[in-house]
């Protein structure tokens, strides 16, 4: 095709720190995309299990690696988007992997669309053993949904540098939900677009922090909600969507609750959200179900009910 050869370049960058078990897959899957324009960047916080070897069995096909002391995963991914040059950036965590061809079939949406400053596609969402637990499907989501905490995979999503550079880098202040929190202040900017393809796995392990600091996501829920208050440019759809929104919020708190085994916190953070917009809350009703199960010591019962098709 054409296209191939006006195709935007790209920058990834993977933060990095003591998970060498899943690294390497990590690594792979982004050089082995075939794609002309890619840059890749590793930052490694002084990793001490091994992931040093594995990095350096690749030098000669990174534009630039460090390993060193850092206060986290968003200062690493800071610097690697402060050295980032491609016209498009995203990163992937070291213990997700891209599926095959997904920086071609972004780069051609970006292409197509040059009004659009994100792009983002589905996740796969698998276990420590790469078995597929559920596929995440999204839909053409814009600043109204994410204001109403509709979250998307983090490793499915791509945008432009310049905006990047108009919005800021990644909030140091938040821990859990910084991807969501820069995705606000980009949609604020630019449009988004929703490309209905499987881009990328996230893991779903002990170690993973949506499932060892459940409660933590919580908390910086209302966070960002009241963050979102302070921000000028989303006052008008606050004023309009305010019910869906809190209702948004209290949702997803009551999502971090029960993966954090609070199925009684979260039974209440959902009845906060029904009481406010039931039709955001029911989206939930399985889950809703199994928090209620699990009070009554029947947990393998509302298991079942959760994992439902």
């Amino acid at each position: 095709m054409e296209i191939a050869s006006s195709l935007p370049s790209i920058s990834i960058i993977t933060p990095s720190f003591n998970q060498g078990y899943y690294l390497e897959q990590t690594l792979v899957s982004v050089l082995s995309q075939g794609y002309p324009g890619l840059e890749y960047l590793v930052v490694d916080g002084d990793s001490t299990d091994g992931s040093l070897e594995i990095i350096q069995r690749y030098t000669s096909r990174l534009a630039w690696w460090v390993s060193e002391p850092d206060n986290g995963q968003a200062e690493a991914i800071n610097k690697g988007l402060q050295r980032a040059s491609g016209e498009l950036v995203a990163w992937l965590n070291s213990d997700d992997y891209y599926l095959p061809g997904a920086l071609r079939k972004v780069a051609e949406v970006f292409a197509a669309h040059p009004e659009t400053g994100l792009v983002f596609g589905d996740v796969l969402a698998v276990d420590d053993q790469g078995k597929a637990l559920n596929l995440l499907r999204y839909g053409d989501w814009g600043l109204a949904d994410l204001m109403a905490f509709r979250i998307i995979g983090q490793p499915s999503i791509f945008m432009r540098h310049n905006l990047l550079e108009k919005a800021g880098l990644l909030d140091t202040s938040f821990h859990y939900l910084l991807d969501h929190q820069l995705w606000l202040r980009l949609a604020q900017l630019a449009g988004m677009t929703y490309l209905p393809e499987t881009l990328s796995a996230a893991r779903f392990h002990s170690e993973s922090k949506n499932v060892s600091h459940a409660s933590e996501f919580s908390q910086e829920v209302y966070l960002i909600l009241d963050w979102m208050k302070s921000q000028p440019r989303l006052a008008e759809t606050l004023k309009r969507k305010r019910r869906r929104i809190e209702a948004g919020a209290s949702r997803l708190s009551a999502y971090y609750l029960l993966e954090g085994g609070q199925p009684g916190k979260s039974l209440a953070e959902y009845g906060k959200s029904l009481r406010l917009h039931p039709a955001t809350t029911l989206r939930d009703w399985r889950r809703v179900g199994y928090a209620f199960l699990s009070l009554l010591g029947l947990g393998k019962m509302g298991e079942a009910l959760r994992k439902r098709k």
